[in-house]
């Protein structure tokens, strides 16, 4: 956080203030007041010309945020310098004038806080808060700041109650704003059973090491009157560092001196006594600095020495542990400067807060994952019941398809119960025709070849009905591998798409084999058809025949008739004739020979 968006947050507040009707615009003559103290509290020479040119009275109205920032940033946050200006007392300015009208502590002073405290908390909350207006803080670092006040008072936070006032409080989720905050603390929800003293220390100690980066130690127990708590973890230390008594050794008389230590990450300064009234001097820190540890010696122990590119100080502990507070803290300065970082708690907010980011960033993508995966699922049952669809249609085809066969099976069943009794009834028409169509035989051989083409035609369509089967057959062989294939794909989530095209490929090619079959069917059915007329041919043929065959037995009726016909005739010619032997020989022997001629017939007949 610069210096400019430090100060911004701060005249926020008092503009705000300032804003009396809560509509967005203050008035000029309370923005040139405004502007006139933070002239003086930024310690920046007075411009009443540009004061007045900006704020003339010759425009309308009063004048909102957007309209003060131009003067605010050209006149007075432009010429800011950091150093030349007391920042606490730039503070106080702003909390004066935001306290009057927001801060509500209770009447009968019981308070957890005082009204300094407060202000400290408010300086505590601008420092913590987020780069956006209005201003609020996070539970994350709500949490951060409650902690560090409970740490210093060797007390235990508990964030399960805080987690519970959050979820109470409206929008604490999203954060608290510095009048919550405060109205939260004066509760005493989390600091009950403390006494104000206490509380007070507490809160001096943590402001003076986030807003001052003095980096100090938590108070003793016997300070605070709470048990003391466990040893410190030396990392800890190193993050917290410490201000306290320190023997001293001068450089020109040598003598050892007790003096007030405060370290502040680019400096250490030292003092007559803890009220910093006399400053003795102080030891520059840079990245050039180390400290070191001393073995005892002279009456003194518990000794380390910093080093500096001009000077060795040398400085003794009361005890082991404090010096290695001590050096670890300063170690931690000396790095602080090496990275070219000014405080220790802007670099440690930065990085929450970039924490903060990652996990919003996880959250957002897990959920978006969350939602991925959810629209594959979603897919994946639409999928599931387009197969669905796809095998009732395709078990509806087959039901189809079988009936089909079914009924062309029946139909070439009773084909061939028709056509051998028609072979048997030619055969015995041809049998009993023998005889009488002698003159026909080529055309009966040529009969016959036509039947054993037919025949030959049978078998191929057997063969055909075979190649069907097998086809069907390699069908349901084609489903089992694409169920097997959806089996695999539920198994294995993570390749859902790849699968999904191979299976979209699969069903592609599968509908070509079909369409292939289908194309093979037409083909075989048209050759059941071109049977079919061949039949038919042949039964033309047949009754073609069976007329020839009735023309032959009306030709042998007429022989008949004229065979009768001839033997009246002939018992006529020969009845006048008297009986003897001779004639009776010859007229038998005349009708001896036809009575083969006769027989012949009556077997064509039967």
């Amino acid at each position: 956080m610069d210096l400019r968006a430090e100060l911004l947050k701060s005249i926020w507040y008092a503009f705000t203030a300032l804003d009396v009707e809560k509509s967005g615009k203050v008035s000029k003559s309370q923005l040139k007041v405004l502007s006139h103290n933070l002239y003086t509290v930024l310690c920046i020479p007075h411009d009443p010309v540009a004061l007045e040119e900006h704020f003339r009275d010759d425009d309308d109205g009063p004048v909102s945020s957007q309209g003060y920032m131009p003067y605010l940033n050209k006149y007075i946050l432009d010429k800011v310098e950091e150093g030349a200006f007391v920042k606490e007392n730039f503070d106080e300015l702003c909390w004066t004038l935001t306290a009057k009208k927001n801060y509500k502590p209770d009447r009968n002073g019981n308070s957890v806080v005082s009204h300094q405290d407060a202000f400290k908390l408010w300086c505590l909350f601008n420092f913590l808060s987020e780069d956006k207006y209005p201003l609020v803080m996070v539970p994350d670092e709500v949490e951060y700041l409650l902690k560090k006040i409970c740490t210093a008072m060797n007390v235990e936070l508990n964030s399960c109650e805080l987690d519970d006032y959050l979820s109470q409080e409206p929008q604490g989720q999203e954060g608290l704003t510095v009048w919550q905050f405060l109205d939260m603390v004066n509760s005493g929800r989390f600091l009950r059973g403390i006494e104000q003293e206490a509380i007070s220390m507490a809160v001096e100690e943590v402001y003076q090491e986030v807003i001052k980066d003095v980096l100090k130690q938590a108070r003793s127990a016997h300070v605070l009157g709470h048990e003391p708590c466990p040893a410190p973890n030396p990392v800890l230390i190193s993050i917290s560092c410490v201000q306290g008594y320190l023997w001293k050794r001068g450089q020109l008389r040598r003598n050892w001196s007790e003096r007030w230590f405060m370290l502040k990450p680019s400096v250490l300064s030292y003092y007559m006594s803890e009220e910093r009234k006399e400053k003795k001097g102080s030891i520059a820190l840079d990245k050039h600095c180390c400290v070191e540890v001393l073995p005892d010696r002279d009456g003194k122990r518990c000794m380390f020495c910093v080093k500096t590119s001009s000077r060795t100080y040398e400085m003794s502990a009361s005890d082991t542990r404090q010096r290695q507070e001590w050096t670890l803290a300063i170690q931690t300065a000396i790095r602080l400067q090496a990275e070219g970082k000014k405080s220790l708690h802007k670099d440690l907010k930065q990085k929450r807060r970039e924490q903060r980011d990652q996990r919003d960033q996880r959250k957002a993508a897990k959920e978006e994952e969350t939602q991925r995966l959810k629209q594959l699922q979603e897919e994946k049952e639409r999928k599931l019941q387009e197969l669905e669809l796809l095998k009732e249609a395709q078990r509806q085809a087959e039901i189809l398809l079988q009936e089909e066969e079914q009924r062309r099976r029946q139909q070439h069943e009773e084909m061939q119960r028709t056509l051998e009794i028609q072979l048997r009834e030619a055969e015995q028409a041809r049998a009993s025709m023998q005889a009488e169509m002698v003159l026909k035989e080529a055309e009966a051989e040529r009969q016959r070849k036509r039947i054993l083409e037919l025949e030959a035609m049978q078998e191929r369509l057997q063969e055909a009905l075979q190649q069907e089967v097998k086809a069907r057959q390699d069908e349901e062989a084609v489903r089992y591998a694409q169920a097997r294939l959806l089996a695999e794909e539920e198994e294995k989530l993570k390749q859902l798409m790849k699968l999904k095209e191979e299976q979209e490929e699969y069903i592609i090619k599968t509908q070509r084999e079909k369409q292939v079959l289908k194309q093979e069917m037409e083909n075989k059915n048209k050759c059941l058809e071109e049977a079919q007329k061949q039949l038919e041919e042949v039964r033309v043929n047949r009754q073609r025949v069976d007329q020839d065959v009735m023309a032959a037995q009306r030709k042998l009726r007429q022989a008949s008739t004229n065979v009768k016909h001839w033997n009246v005739q002939m018992n006529r010619l020969m009845h006048p004739i008297g009986p003897g032997d001779k004639r009776t020989n010859v007229s038998g022997g005349v009708f001896a020979g036809y009575q083969p001629l006769l027989s012949q017939r009556d077997s064509s007949l039967k």
